[in-house]
C-alpha cells in the first residue's frame, strides 16, 4: 500500500464561511459498506460538523451514501453520527476550544491514508458578512491586475 494521501473530498465553502484556526487529523469508525461508498467517492461533507458527546468527539450529518453492492448488509442510515479517533489531549484541546472561545470543529476534508480514511477537522470560527464580502473583492481584484498584466 502507498502511504500517499488520497484526497476523497474537500469542505469548500469552509474557507469561505469560517476562519480555520487549527487543524487536527481524525480517523473514523465505519462500516464496511461506508468505506467502499467513501472509495466511490459517494460522500458529502459540506453540512457536516463535530459534536462532543460524555468526553468523545462525533461526526454529525455527513452524509455517505448507501453502497449499492452490499444490498441487506449494508448501512441503512446515510447521516448517522461517526465516532472520531484521536488522541485524548487532541480530544481536550479541541473540547475546550469548542466551549471557552464560541468556535467550531468543521470537517475540512476527508482523504484516503494507507488504505484507511481519515477527516481532516478544523476548529474555526465563523466569518462575519462583511468579511466574507472583503474577501470577494480582494479575490476579484486579484482577478482583474492577473488579467491586466496578462494583456500586457
Amino acid at each position: 500500500m502507498s502511504s500517499g494521501r488520497k484526497i476523497i473530498t474537500k469542505n469548500r465553502k469552509a474557507r469561505h464561511n469560517y476562519h480555520v484556526s487549527d487543524r487536527y487529523d481524525a480517523g473514523l469508525v465505519l462500516l464496511g459498506s461506508e468505506i467502499k461508498s467513501i472509495r466511490n467517492h459517494n460522500i458529502s461533507i459540506g453540512d457536516g460538523f463535530v459534536q462532543e458527546k460524555e468526553g468523545e468527539l462525533w461526526l454529525m450529518n455527513v452524509h455517505i451514501a448507501p453502497y449499492k453492492e452490499a444490498h441487506a448488509f449494508g448501512h441503512a442510515d446515510p447521516r448517522r453520527p461517526r465516532k472520531l479517533l484521536l488522541h485524548r489531549r487532541e480530544i481536550n484541546r479541541i473540547i475546550s476550544k469548542v466551549r471557552e472561545n464560541r468556535m467550531t470543529a468543521i470537517p475540512l476534508q476527508i482523504y484516503l491514508e494507507r488504505g484507511r480514511a481519515k477527516v481532516e477537522i478544523g476548529v474555526a470560527r465563523g466569518k462575519k458578512h462583511y468579511d466574507k464580502r472583503a474577501a470577494l473583492a480582494k479575490r476579484d481584484a486579484n482577478r482583474q491586475i492577473a488579467r491586466a498584466l496578462k494583456e500586457r
